[in-house]
């Protein structure tokens, strides 16, 4: 195995990264050099998030206080940046996650101190209600208002995850962290959507060249799989959006069916990898390198893009396309998903963008 480089620490930050080590490898290989940009949404910037705040809430145990001051919060995210840049992750981590020092700090939420926090809200179970309802509560404490109260409660939900962290063991905190980050990821879909012009006019008028329609469909949908890596319900989400917006193109025959796209199309790969609702990690191999756990339902096709009543029934959607919100862990498999297969799809992307 590569000797990591000597690190240089600031000398400056309080915060121990050696009692997080596992968490930070893990970090790392989600967040590998070239794979960083592509896997962001779903695995790198979550895991970073979810490293960061534990390594906070476990600092608490010992100071009382779930956040750094800013000056201490400036070397400790340059310390952690140069550890994980030694085990190989990008450098780019602060744009591609909009990492800021800031993140470390109490930022607008009034309560940093455990003793007082633990005064405001007892013990409760780690779930999306209780966060934003302790978070909420503990926004009331702030003596000066602001214009947008969501962007207080935003950044004591922080806090709150923090706080949680330390009542969790450390597998438990990283998983509930990951699986509450995964809830809002799931939630939308992260691609950006081009120009349809070429859709509307090869599509229109009742799909009149379906070699036409179907050109214009699969370079379209080529433009999106360059962009990222995403969920299975995250494609679902994409399949909606381009759904919806050929109706906004009055295109009423059901184009998904008649070009034959799946919700895989919507993710990075020539051979579609659609990565589990769940959270995952990026597994590491000294021998294969990086590689990723698809879901195995990824050949579901995409969902009607017409629901119009009124349409004929050659072209409207019938039957409801249904996946699993958390897939079992038996379906999803490392598959096609070897380093050198999907190196090649990077170069790929690189060269055509």
């Amino acid at each position: 195995m590569k000797k990591e480089p000597l690190i240089i620490f600031s000398g400056l930050c309080s915060l121990n990264f050696t009692a997080s080590e596992g968490l930070i490898q893990t970090t790392s290989h989600n967040c590998w050099t070239v794979f960083a940009p592509l896997l962001a949404n779903v695995m790198c910037c979550p895991q970073l998030d979810a490293t960061l705040t534990i390594i906070l809430g476990n600092a608490s145990e010992e100071t009382g206080l779930l956040a750094l001051n800013r000056t201490q919060s400036k070397h400790c995210l340059l310390d952690l940046e140069r550890i994980l840049l030694g085990k190989g992750a990008s450098s780019q981590l602060r744009s591609i996650c909009s990492l800021y020092s800031s993140n470390l700090t109490v930022s607008s939420c009034p309560v940093i101190e455990v003793d007082e926090f633990e005064s405001v809200e007892c013990c409760e179970k780690a779930c999306q209600n209780a966060i934003l309802d302790a978070a909420t509560n503990i926004t009331l404490k702030a003596s000066e208002p602001l214009t947008d109260n969501s962007v207080r409660i935003s950044d004591c939900k922080n806090i709150v995850h923090r706080w949680l962290a330390t009542k969790l063991e450390l597998s438990q905190a990283k998983e509930t962290l990951r699986g509450l980050a995964n809830c809002k990821i799931n939630r939308a879909c992260p691609l950006v959507f081009p120009d349809m012009r070429d859709i509307s006019g090869n599509c229109s008028n009742g799909v009149s060249s379906q070699t036409g329609c179907c050109g214009a469909m699969d370079s379209y949908v080529s433009h999106l799989q360059k962009q990222a890596l995403i969920t299975n319900l995250q494609a679902l989400d994409c399949a909606t959006s381009l759904g919806t917006k050929l109706q906004k193109l009055n295109i009423t025959k059901n184009v998904f069916n008649v070009c034959r796209i799946s919700l895989k199309d919507f993710s990075l790969q020539e051979s579609g990898c659609l990565l589990p609702s769940l959270p995952s990690d990026a597994i590491f191999d000294q021998d294969s390198g990086i590689s990723f756990t698809c879901d195995l339902n990824d050949n579901i096709p995409a969902p009607c893009p017409s629901s119009s009543s009124s349409q004929s029934s050659a072209s409207t959607c019938k039957t409801p396309v249904r996946i699993p919100a958390l897939p079992a862990a038996a379906s999803s498999q490392p598959g096609v998903t070897r380093l050198v297969i999907f190196v090649l799809s990077v170069v790929l992307v690189i060269l055509l963008s």
